[in-house]
C-alpha cells in the first residue's frame, strides 16, 4: 500500500478517457501503458473488428486515446477500448461541426429505405433521402416493392453538413442539400475571382424573362439582356433560346461588388455593321418593312440575314409635301426603298422611297437587272 501511495500511478475509473502508449501486440490483443500499476488491455474481440487503417494507428510506440471499460475484470486486467475513445472524440467533432456548420467530406458506406449511411470518424451517420441532392435521385433504383435502393451510391464521395448530433440518443443526422449551397457559394466566389471581361464561357439556359435570358456558367448565373441576344431585333428571348439549351457566351461585364455578370450571345457572331459594305452599296434598291413612324420619318427593316434597320427621313418619303409619315405609310407595310447613305461607324442607314424611281439611278438599276 505504501508503494502505491508513493508511486505516480493513478487508478483508472470506468468511463474515463486516458492517453497511453502502445507497448505490445500479443495474442491478437494490444497492451497499452496508461500510467496505472499495470498495462491496460484492448481485447482481441475489438482488435478483430478493426480495419487496416485503424490497426496502423495502434502500432507499437504510438500514443493513443483509450476508454476505460472496466478498471479490473475477473482476471485482474484493465479493459480498454480505442474505438469507444475515438467515438467520444468523434462526437466532439460532430458537435463542433454542428456548431460551426462547416462542410464535411466523406463517402457513402451503406443505405436503407430511408436514405444513406456515412462515416464521421468511427461514428455512423444518416443522410435522409430528403436531404440528398436531387441529382442523387437519378441514381436511385427501385426494388420489387418499388422502394428506393441506393446501392449505386455506395462508395461515392459526398459533402455534408451536420444538422443533428445527439450523443445520448446516438443520433447523427447530416444533409447534402445544406452543404451544397455553401459549396456553390464557394465555387461562385472562386469563379468571380477568375473570370474576366472578354472571356468566352460554356453554359446552359436556366431561365427566360421578358428582358433577357439567365445563363449558368458553372455556378454563376449571368444575364444576357434582350439587346445582346442577337444582332437581329427580337421581341422575346424565346425566339432565340430555350431553357436547358447549352450555349457559349461572351462576358461583357463583371461586377464584383454586386456579384453580377453581363453576358452576350451576339458578340460571338460577326457584327453586321462591319460587313455592311460587302452586302450593300449606296444607290441599291431593297425591300423593307416599316417598323415605326415618328414626326421626322419612318424606320424600316431590310429583308436580309440580320434585318438591319434604317431611317426614311420625312423628306425622302414623297415628292409631295407631307406633314406626318402616317399620311403615306403605316406600320408593318412592305415597301421598296433605295439605300442613299451607309455609315458603319454611326451604325446608320439612310433610306428613301422618293428616290426609288429617280432617273439619277437609272443606269445603276439597269446594270443590276442585267447582272441578275
Amino acid at each position: 500500500m505504501d508503494y502505491l501511495l508513493e508511486s505516480d500511478f493513478s487508478l483508472p475509473v470506468a468511463g474515463e478517457i486516458r492517453y497511453g502508449h502502445v507497448v505490445e501486440h500479443r495474442n491478437n490483443e494490444i497492451l497499452v501503458d496508461i500510467g496505472a500499476k499495470s498495462e491496460g488491455l484492448i481485447t482481441n474481440r475489438e482488435v478483430d473488428s478493426l480495419d487496416e487503417k485503424t490497426r496502423a494507428i495502434l502500432a507499437v510506440g504510438s500514443k493513443i486515446p483509450v476508454y476505460v471499460v472496466d478498471p479490473e475484470d475477473e482476471a485482474g486486467n484493465t479493459i480498454l477500448s480505442y474505438v469507444k475513445a475515438a467515438a467520444q472524440q468523434d462526437w466532439l467533432d460532430a458537435e463542433n461541426l454542428l456548431e460551426t456548420q462547416d462542410v464535411y467530406e466523406t463517402v457513402i458506406v451503406g443505405y436503407n429505405r430511408g436514405g444513406v449511411l456515412v462515416k464521421l470518424g468511427h461514428l455512423r451517420g444518416f443522410v435522409p433521402n430528403s436531404q440528398l441532392q436531387p441529382s442523387r435521385q437519378t441514381a436511385v433504383t427501385r426494388d420489387a416493392d418499388q422502394q428506393p435502393s441506393f446501392q449505386k451510391l455506395v462508395g461515392k464521395k459526398i459533402f455534408l453538413k451536420v444538422i443533428e448530433a445527439n450523443r445520448e440518443r446516438n443520433r447523427l443526422i447530416l444533409s447534402e442539400k445544406a452543404a451544397a449551397q455553401e459549396i456553390r457559394d464557394a465555387r461562385r466566389g472562386e469563379l468571380f475571382d477568375s473570370i474576366q471581361e472578354g472571356d468566352i464561357c460554356e453554359g446552359h439556359v436556366v431561365n427566360l424573362a421578358d428582358f433577357g435570358a439567365f445563363i449558368d456558367i458553372g455556378g454563376i448565373e449571368g444575364l444576357v439582356h434582350l439587346s445582346e441576344l442577337s444582332w437581329k431585333r427580337i421581341n422575346s428571348p424565346a425566339e432565340k433560346l430555350s431553357v436547358g439549351e447549352n450555349v457559349n457566351v461572351y462576358v461583357l461585364k463583371v461586377d464584383q461588388a454586386r456579384q453580377r455578370l453581363a453576358l452576350s450571345l451576339k458578340r460571338l457572331e460577326p457584327d453586321p455593321w462591319t460587313l455592311i459594305k460587302d452586302t450593300y452599296r449606296e444607290g441599291q434598291l431593297a425591300t423593307a418593312t416599316v417598323t415605326k413612324l415618328t414626326k421626322f420619318g419612318a424606320f424600316a427593316r431590310l429583308h436580309d440575314e440580320y434585318e438591319l434597320e434604317g431611317l426614311i427621313h420625312i423628306s425622302e418619303l414623297s415628292d409631295e409635301h407631307i406633314n406626318h409619315p402616317r399620311e403615306v405609310l403605316k406600320p408593318a407595310q412592305e415597301v421598296t426603298v433605295r439605300i442613299i447613305r451607309i455609315d458603319p461607324d454611326q451604325r446608320q442607314l439612310g433610306l428613301s422611297i422618293k428616290q426609288v424611281a429617280s432617273a439619277d439611278y437609272l443606269e445603276a438599276d439597269l446594270e443590276m437587272i442585267n447582272s441578275v
